[in-house]
Parts: structure tokens; C-alpha cells; sequence
């Protein structure tokens, strides 16, 4: 399970190049409403020890030093990236914080983009939806086309809806990242018609400016989990390749 400050890195992100990681949840524990399968961050029920979160003072200080520390020792930044242990638009003050990064990085940064990486559950909320119009890359994850699905792959705490989550994503206007793990797992196969075929049509519905299509990378809480190849996964969205799509591929 990773444990994170609430600034860490820059480390490289096989997605966004030299990431500086901003944290919003627990130091010693895991806050998600996912609780997927092949999370590096391990499975919910073995993050409960800390359940503190940073507040927003504490994340601005944080990350006003390390900005100035890089600047100073000329390291590369290219994003800044809210990701951690868990979902991080969860965090009550999530749309504040996004203000105050972004306005740091003017100051401190300003070659380097704002990335949040998001499960898509709370986009419906006004606030979170505003904030995350205004960051660079707003990445939005979709993994399964269908409610049971999901259930299968990202087991979602309390209500959701695939069909709900896709509402709120066409209200971006195509200005997100779609973000898709593909993988094997028992009872789900991202390269299986069931899976693959809605999911495409999910993607020119939401219409994004980019499609992340990636596989596992590192070690998984579940058991039997297979990950594919780059050449598969190219040829399992070679149809949205020729339609236009612009599909960044991670192996």
C-alpha cells in the first residue's frame, strides 16, 4: 500500500512525465469510495488507521515549498498531480484547494499543468465540476460500461451509476481525459464484446480530448489479475484510432 505525504515527488508518471503528487487524504491510511481490484494503494479495509485529512492551510504551505524548492534547484515540474492514497475530490475543501494550486502554480510554475485524477463519482457535484473545469487535465476514470460491471472490477461503495457518471461527463463539453484500466480478471476482460463494445460507445458519447487507456503496472490487492500488452490494447481501440480518437497507450 502506498503511503504519501501530502506533497511528494516529482516522480515519473508513465501518463504526465516529472509529477509533483499532491495528496488531499490520509499520510497513513486510504479514503476511496472504489475499491478496486487492482488498486496499488491495496483494499480499502487495510487503510483505516488514520482518517485524518489535510486541511487547506496545510496543503497550500506544503505545496508553495516544494514549488520553491524545485524552482530553485531547477527541477522540472510538468504537473502537478492530485492523486494519493484514494480519491481525492472526497476532500470538503477540494474545490478551494484546486483554487489556491492554481494560483501557486501562476506564481511558482507556470509551465506546469494541474492534473487531478478522478473516479468521476462526484462530478455531479457543482462544486467539484467547477473545479475541475479549471484545471489542465482533468482525468476522469471509467472502467466498466455497466453498473454490474463495475460491481465486478471497481466495487463502488454506496450508489452508482454508470449512466449517471456518463450524464455528468457530457457536461464537460469533451474538455477531460477519459482514464480506462484494461485488464483480465476473473468474472471481467476489458477485451471481451460485453466490456469493450459498450465502453467504445460510451467514449463518442463523453467525446474526450484524449482517451489514457492503461494496464496494471504495479502489484494488485487481488488474485488472478492479467495484464495486457501495449500491441493488444492498440488493437482493442484501433477502431476509436481511426474514427479521430487521440488514445494515449501505457503498457
Amino acid at each position: 500500500m502506498m503511503r504519501e505525504d501530502t506533497v511528494f515527488g516529482p516522480i515519473r508518471s508513465r501518463r504526465l512525465g516529472s509529477s509533483l503528487g499532491v495528496n488531499l487524504l490520509p499520510r497513513n491510511g486510504k479514503l476511496c469510495n472504489f475499491d478496486c481490484i487492482y488498486c496499488e494503494c491495496g483494499w480499502n479495509k487495510d487503510g483505516l488507521d488514520d482518517r485524518i485529512l489535510p486541511d487547506v492551510r496545510e496543503v497550500e504551505e506544503a505545496l508553495k515549498a516544494r514549488l520553491t524548492f524545485c524552482r530553485e534547484q531547477g527541477i522540472a515540474i510538468d504537473s502537478v498531480t492530485f492523486s494519493g492514497d484514494g480519491e481525492p475530490t472526497l476532500h470538503p475543501d477540494f474545490a478551494e484547494i484546486i483554487d489556491r494550486t492554481l494560483a501557486l502554480r501562476d506564481a511558482l510554475c507556470p509551465e506546469a499543468r494541474v492534473s487531478v485524477l478522478s473516479n468521476a463519482t462526484r462530478i455531479g457535484r457543482e462544486d467539484v465540476f467547477r473545479a475541475l473545469r479549471k484545471v489542465d487535465n482533468p482525468i476522469l476514470k471509467i472502467d466498466a460500461p455497466s453498473d454490474a460491471l463495475a460491481a465486478r472490477i471497481n466495487r463502488p461503495a454506496g450508489t452508482y451509476h454508470v449512466a449517471d457518471v456518463v450524464a455528468a461527463m457530457e457536461r464537460f463539453e469533451g474538455a477531460f481525459i477519459l482514464q480506462t484500466m484494461f485488464l483480465r480478471a476473473p468474472g471481467f476482460d476489458s477485451s471481451s464484446p460485453e466490456v469493450l463494445l459498450p465502453w467504445m460507445e460510451i467514449v463518442r458519447k463523453v467525446h474526450p480530448r484524449e482517451v489514457m487507456v492503461y494496464t496494471l503496472d504495479r502489484p494488485a490487492p487481488a488474485e488472478g489479475l492479467e495484464k495486457m500488452t501495449a500491441q493488444e490494447m492498440s488493437v482493442l481501440v484501433e477502431p476509436l484510432v481511426r474514427e479521430g480518437f487521440r488514445i494515449q497507450i501505457r503498457g
